[in-house]
């Protein structure tokens, strides 16, 4: 059950480290001190609804179905392998996430309402089409491998843990941080990081698609 947990963490963290403009808002947000706390707690709680709809309702679906779940796995692996070599070209080639580009991600939010706030990380969450790949159908797909309720459970909890983490961590830290993530040396090297664990997940998913 805690390998279940630590896989689950381990895919959630990887899959959701990628910089885009969810990220860019909560960065943005903390860098500035504005509403951080409800657009963190907001971004955590959408990530584990997608998370828990994957792994409790998508994911049972897929086990029931063993050509259904074959294809999800395999396209599980082509994704995650797609994901790493994507991450290793960006550790290649650097670029730093500046001022501008967080500004933009996130205009005219200075000076407005805990609601207005909350609202833009909704859409930075649920207007992601991508959010939905990977929550629902890579989470909830590789979450398929657990047979027993309880270690899905497991998988489920350590995937919203990491989610959890990584949101108040950027948050919150964004303020001391921001001048790394004005290097591109940070993003290389954040980067190398996610390449690494998703070329983790993308053996072990292979490893059990083999085996089962």
């Amino acid at each position: 059950m805690v390998t279940a947990a630590l896989e689950g963490f381990l895919l959630s963290i990887g899959l959701i480290m990628a910089i885009g403009p969810q990220n860019a808002y909560v960065l943005r947000q903390g860098l500035r001190h504005q509403h951080v706390g409800a657009v963190s707690t907001t971004c955590f709680l959408s990530d584990a609804l997608l998370i828990a709809l994957g792994v409790l309702g998508v994911g049972q679906v897929i086990a029931d179905n063993s050509l259904l779940k074959m294809a999800l796995g395999w396209g599980g692996v082509g994704f995650l392998l797609w994901f790493a070599c994507k991450s290793a070209m960006s550790a290649i080639k650097p670029e730093a996430l500046t001022s501008e580009d967080m500004e933009k991600s996130a205009e005219g939010i200075k000076g407005r309402g805990v609601s207005v706030a909350v609202m833009h990380a909704l859409a930075f969450t649920f207007l992601n089409p991508w959010v939905y790949i990977d929550t629902m159908v890579l989470v909830g797909g590789v979450s398929v491998k657990y047979a027993t309720e309880a270690t899905r459970l497991m998988f489920l909890l350590g995937a919203c843990t990491a989610s959890g983490v990584w949101f108040y961590l950027l948050g919150y830290g964004a303020k001391k941080a921001a001048p790394m993530f004005k290097k591109p040396i940070t993003w290389r090297i954040l980067d190398s990081v996610i390449t690494v664990i998703m070329l983790l997940v993308a053996v072990m998913l292979i490893s059990t698609l083999i085996s089962g």
